[in-house]
């Protein structure tokens, strides 16, 4: 649409993907990577509705996570918008319960225009400032062969925002004011 920023915005991993959960030592509701990741995209939805010229696409079954939305058809509909901005919202997982953790930006290594490595270092910053959730990684704004990051016609970033199996972000992930409510 012409003079709208157009945003691909989705919550990665459909609520049934084996796997992705807050494990129960730390969380007695098991509580499931998709709602995580669709609470903050509902939050950014509703900031930026509070904008004109912003158009949203959600890229998920942003109704109840059920169906878990193939990656090739998530960058195709973003493709076919045309999205200005591909944003998937994340949360990691080490595979076993530790204490460190922290968010983590994600690029295309090669994708080093301006415009995308400013998106990066400014999400990333705006997120820790926030959060607190800087976390011990030794590469926060990382490039990776990420299909989400690579396949994408525009800018695209994925955020990790912390460990589900952290003792340390699995307590500020779960509460009530995270992500910014």
């Amino acid at each position: 649409t012409s003079g709208m920023f157009n945003l691909a915005l989705g919550a990665g991993h459909g609520d049934r993907t084996a796997g992705k959960r807050i494990p129960v030592e730390l969380d007695p509701n098991n509580t499931s990577e998709w709602w995580l990741n669709d609470r903050i995209c509902d939050h950014v939805e509703k900031i930026l509705s509070e904008y004109d010229g912003i158009n949203i696409l959600r890229l998920d079954d942003s109704d109840d996570g059920y169906e878990n939305v193939p990656l090739l058809t998530r960058v195709t509909q973003a493709n076919q918008m045309p999205a200005d901005f591909y944003l998937s919202i994340h949360h990691n997982a080490a595979g076993k319960i530790f204490n460190g953790g922290g968010i983590v930006i994600y690029r295309d290594p090669k994708d080093n225009s301006k415009e995308t490595v400013s998106w990066q270092g400014e999400i990333y910053e705006e997120l820790i400032a926030y959060t607190g959730l800087r976390g011990n990684r030794s590469n926060p704004m990382a490039e990776a062969n990420l299909y989400e990051v690579t396949k994408p016609n525009m800018p695209a970033i994925l955020c990790e925002l912390g460990f589900m199996d952290s003792t340390k972000d699995s307590q500020i992930i779960l509460t009530d004011w995270y992500p910014f409510v």
